[in-house]
């Protein structure tokens, strides 16, 4: 009797926690809700592991189904329940479920959105030969998603589908992605998290619904494509990774929201990474760059010789003068430094060292650009010869693949990065799934395609601008690389390469991109000669911080337009962009401090901005949190502003 009592006083106890918890239990089945309540993941472990979401009492996820196979085993399917346990943490509940076969199954419900993950429990290594990850959404949603026939790139376009049916059958697409349930106006992002010595995840369709879908392991790999330094699979293995038996698997993420202004605040892929594992990053130090790569290197009126052909040590020293005077941290210098297969043959014509000692002597630290698979060769000599010649980190380029053996290597060169102080810029690279919380010398990534192809085709509009924060920005930071200062409108525009390329919009939505884009190192991708001719917009890119304390989404619609307020110490800084619609939007100023005074510099389109996208005004004015205004934007246009506490 005593022992039947016990038992059930367990049971009653394990019911209460998990209660406690926002989780519900039942015959196999598991509810597992956010703090809000808002959000929830439900498990139902039977023949098979199938796992369903709700957002707002609505299911927008039917129970889709998920395993993992090994080369012995199948993780999923029939799976024994062993125990459970729930954590309540400060922004998040969770839910462990243990399996008799060896394995764990990690629910975690955020206010922003849900996750689940496979941890193993093997004593030896594994064989992951496939994976299984099913997401069954409700109803014919829209799609915004970018498609892909490959595995080898993150830089191209959103494609957009009025409903899912319409997408083409087996057709794959990159994470996240986003699909939108036009009636009940509620977005969902598919996406990913923690991704560690395992590929990453695209998605098919199949049918009905959406498969994840990995690249396999290279098996055969030759140097081809941009150069011939690019590692190219040829021949792609049976199976996704080789990998330890004791370890936790990538979340698979799916977020949920009826208000597009939280789609510009979601950090949930950040909050789902491993902690930082760096005991010191004091010297970690986020920042703006002069670049000279997008605009070819020409100097239009400087007392200099410029242009590709004269990248030398008094080409750079100039760079190094205009960070200095527009109070820029950085210089990057991109390819053409070193030899491209080898970074310790340096360009004779630049004396990079003494640019670096000139450079750090002003308080500029310097990056450099490599090629991934050539410093790969021999990475601990490659990264010796760039920290000694004073380089405070590196733009390391072309990976174009994130099957296992790609993501092992960034975190690799991110992880000897740190051990030599150098902080990383990844290019031509996956998009990211939280390395940089790891690893916080990581401080940006490129996968998205940006100012770049300005040069090249009409692909990066005001309508393209307006969707990569909503979408690929719930990933992580992204380095576009803003700041045309030759702006044009969308009957002006034309690519131009070689020579000092254009960008499509407004002189403000250009401003406005250092405000609304997350970027801890930052281009100002145009000439110096270019911003020098205006000191007052010259002044705001001085002032416009890399990283904030806080951000205020004051309005937003996903691909049409963005106002947010970011807080640096006591000052604030905004920027509004609309895509090719011209429209008027109202700033509220009730996000400043009651009681207080502030002095706004405020840029905004110029009367005539939609014949000439370069014109623009600037005014000081002042405002309390009582404060709103009008901004009457241009077609492609934005607005930005400075505004300081003044009393």
């Amino acid at each position: 009797m005593n022992k039947l009592i016990t038992l059930s006083s367990c049971v009653a106890l394990l019911i209460c926690l998990l209660s406690a918890q926002n989780i519900d239990a039942a015959d196999g089945r598991y509810a597992l809700s956010s703090p809000d309540k808002r959000m929830s993941i439900s498990l139902a472990a039977g023949d098979s592991l199938r796992y369903s979401v709700r957002y707002n009492e609505k299911e927008i996820l039917h129970p889709s189904a998920i395993s993992m196979r090994l080369g012995d085993r199948t993780l999923g399917p029939a799976a024994n329940i062993l125990r459970t346990s729930a954590v309540r943490a400060k922004d998040y509940n969770e839910l462990v479920i243990s399996f008799k076969e060896d394995f764990d199954l990690v629910l975690r419900a955020y206010n922003e959105g849900v996750a689940y993950r496979f941890v193993t429990r093997i004593s030896d290594s594994v064989t992951v030969v496939a994976e299984q990850a099913d997401f069954r959404l409700e109803g014919d949603p829209a799609v915004i998603w970018q498609e892909t026939d490959n595995y080898t790139t993150w830089e191209g376009s959103y494609i957009r589908h009025d409903a899912f049916s319409k997408v083409v059958d087996l057709k794959r697409a990159t994470t996240p992605a986003l699909f939108s349930d036009t009636l009940q106006r509620i977005r969902i992002i598919l996406a990913e998290s923690d991704v560690f010595d395992y590929p990453g995840m695209y998605l098919q369709k199949q049918g009905e619904m959406l498969r994840g879908e990995w690249a396999g392991y290279p098996a055969k790999t030759v140097m081809g494509s941009w150069g011939n330094f690019v590692s190219v699979v040829k021949e792609r293995a049976g199976f996704l990774a080789r990998t330890s038996g004791s370890r936790s698997f990538p979340w698979r993420v799916v977020m949920a929201t009826d208000d597009d202004r939280s789609l510009l605040t979601n950090r949930l892929i950040a909050k789902l990474a491993r902690p930082n594992v760096l005991k010191d990053i004091s010297w970690i130090k986020p920042g703006k760059a002069t670049w000279e790569w997008w605009h070819d290197a020409l100097l239009p009126g400087a007392p200099v010789a410029s242009g590709m052909g004269n990248r030398n040590t008094a080409l750079y020293n100039y760079y190094v003068d205009f960070a200095t005077a527009g109070k820029l941290e950085y210089l990057m210098i991109d390819a053409g430094w070193s030899d491209n297969y080898d970074v310790t043959k340096v360009n004779p014509k630049l004396d990079v060292k003494a640019v670096i000692s000139r450079a750090r002597d002003k308080q500029v630290g310097v990056f450099l650009w490599c090629v991934a698979s050539s410093i790969l060769k021999d990475l601990d000599k490659s990264l010796d010869f760039i920290a000694s010649t004073g380089a405070v980190g590196i733009k390391v380029d072309f990976f174009d693949r994130d099957d296992q053996l790609a993501i092992r290597l960034m975190e690799t060169i991110a992880m000897e990065c740190a051990k030599r102080k150098l902080m990383v810029n990844f290019h031509g690279c996956p998009k990211p799934t939280g390395l940089e919380i790891t690893y916080p010398n990581v401080v940006n990534y490129e996968a998205v395609r940006g100012a770049e192809s300005h040069k090249w085709d009409y692909s990066i509009t005001p309508d393209h601008h307006l969707i990569i924060p909503f979408i690929r920005m719930l990933a992580g930071p992204m380095d576009y690389t803003p700041g045309a200062m030759r702006n044009k409108t969308k009957a002006d525009f034309k690519p131009i390469d070689p020579g000092l390329p254009s960008g499509q919009g407004t002189r403000c939505h250009e401003l406005a991109m250092f405000v609304v884009y997350r970027q801890p190192f930052g281009m100002l991708a145009d000439s110096p000669t270019a911003y020098m001719q205006y000191p007052d917009i010259m002044q705001y890119l001085s002032q416009v911080p890399a990283v904030c304390d806080e951000t205020r989404v004051l309005s937003a619609e996903l691909a049409e337009y963005a106002v947010v307020a970011k807080r640096k110490g006591r000052d604030w800084y905004l920027g509004a962009m609309t895509n090719w619609t011209g429209r008027t939007l109202e700033v509220d100023f009730g996000f400043l401090p009651a009681g207080r005074t502030y002095e706004v510099v405020l840029y905004t389109d110029g009367q005539n901005a939609e014949v000439d996208a370069e014109l623009y005004d600037c005014k000081t004015l002042r405002v309390t949190s009582k404060t709103k205004i009008s901004l009457k934007l241009a077609p492609g246009g934005g607005a930005a502003a400075v505004i300081k506490s003044i009393f």
